[in-house]
């Protein structure tokens, strides 16, 4: 006899008609059934999840495919080779607002920013780039900093540039706002520029291998003697300067890598030379190039970083006769015996250049003439004595009056 389960159907004809078997048999395959719904509903679910997620990644600021990021990031590389086109760039398509405290915002994030282009635009001379330098400067909180504490903040937040009036205008500003958040440690802004200015040199002094005299702890005070408004600063106080910067040398901010191809992009004249040698009179043939008030030789021009750097600071050029080779020139120092100068060693190693002069010979006499009559613009003397002794003057103007 068949049994009956109430209530349950097939498709088309009742349970009733089927054995007991056949009934568990259709309730297993609808169990089975309803778990693997249950199933794809989850996988479902989790598809949706999943793409989801990804479209949010599509549409974030950061995706590579967003629009806004990626002209964000044409806008960084345009400032990196010309900060104020790159800045045009950013304002017409709407990523930074045309105002000084805006783009000193981005200035003073500096993501994917080189530091030496953020220090030519903050130098420029127009009234909009030092309205930007004013809010930039102010982004800085120097309370309750000795003076080397806050220079190593300032100066790492972009490379000082190499004109001697953006310097000034600069440093002028950090000056400024170093006395309005401490008022109690110096008598007069021009006493911190002119002690800042010292810290600096100080540190160039101290750590730069080209340097063969090192200041002394007696030198630094003798030379910031009468700077506090006629008044001698403590000597205590630059004792601990001179141990600060002597201990722990100032730390330059290092771009993305493409500072000396930058350099090298557009340099002010480049071909080849014949070079003399220091300690061996031989000659070999150089690549040289000269840019930013320096002249760089190189063994290849293929060569990313260069043998030898020679600061033209403080130096001359002259033509000479050489019985060896034609079309000599030399460059000589004029304040010191050597010229401050570094290179490479056999191993890589950055060594001190012993040289009293650097004889070079040219292919003919009308390079010849180029070359000195280029490094004679390029030459330059250290802007710092000169901004110095111009606020000693002020300074001394003041304590007369």
């Amino acid at each position: 006899m068949k049994m009956s389960t109430p209530g349950l159907h097939t498709e088309g004809f009742p349970v009733a008609d089927l054995t007991p078997e056949e009934q568990q048999l259709l309730l297993d395959i609808r169990r089975k059934k309803a778990q693997l719904l249950q199933e794809i509903q989850t996988l479902k679910d989790e598809m949706a999840e999943v793409t989801a997620e990804m479209e949010a990644l599509d549409t974030g600021e950061d995706s590579k495919n967003n629009p806004k990021s990626k002209q964000m990031s044409i806008g960084r590389k345009k400032f990196n080779m010309d900060p104020k086109k790159g800045i045009e760039y950013l304002i017409d398509h709407g990523l930074l607002k045309n105002t000084p405290d805006d783009i000193a915002q981005f200035l003073y994030k500096g993501e994917g920013l080189n530091k030496t282009a953020i220090g030519d635009y903050l130098g420029e001379r127009n009234d909009f780039n030092q309205s930007v330098l004013d809010a930039f400067v102010c982004l800085h909180d120097f309370t309750d900093l000795i003076l080397v504490q806050a220079l190593r903040q300032f100066l790492w937040s972009f490379r000082l540039p190499g004109e001697a009036q953006k310097i000034d205008r600069m440093m002028e500003r950090f000056a400024h706002r170093y006395c309005e958040l401490n008022p109690s440690i110096f008598q007069h802004p021009d006493t911190c520029f002119v002690l800042s200015f010292a810290i600096i040199m100080l540190n160039t002094s101290l750590h730069n291998p080209a340097v063969k005299d090192k200041q002394t702890i007696e030198q630094f005070i003798t030379m910031n003697r009468g700077i506090d408004n006629g008044d001698d600063l403590p000597r205590e106080l630059l004792e601990s300067l001179y141990e600060s910067i002597k201990t722990e040398p100032f730390k330059i901010p290092e771009d993305d890598g493409n500072d000396l191809m930058h350099t090298f992009f557009n340099p002010d004249r480049e071909g080849w030379l014949m070079k003399q040698g220091g300690r061996y009179k031989s000659w070999k043939r150089r690549w040289f190039i000269l840019n930013d008030n320096c002249l760089y030789y190189f063994e290849y021009t293929t060569d990313k970083e260069p043998r030898g750097i020679i600061p033209l600071e403080n130096i001359e050029v002259r033509e000479v006769q050489d019985r060896n080779k034609p079309n000599c020139f030399e460059l000589y120092a004029t304040s010191t015996d050597f010229i401050k100068a570094c290179k490479t060693d056999s191993e890589g190693k950055v060594v001190e250049g012993k040289h009293t002069v650097y004889r070079m010979s040219a292919a003919t006499p009308d390079e010849k003439e180029e070359w000195i009559k280029c490094i004679r613009q390029s030459i330059s003397h250290n802007p710092f004595y000169d901004m110095l002794a111009k606020r000693k003057k002020n300074i001394q103007k003041n304590s007369n009056r």
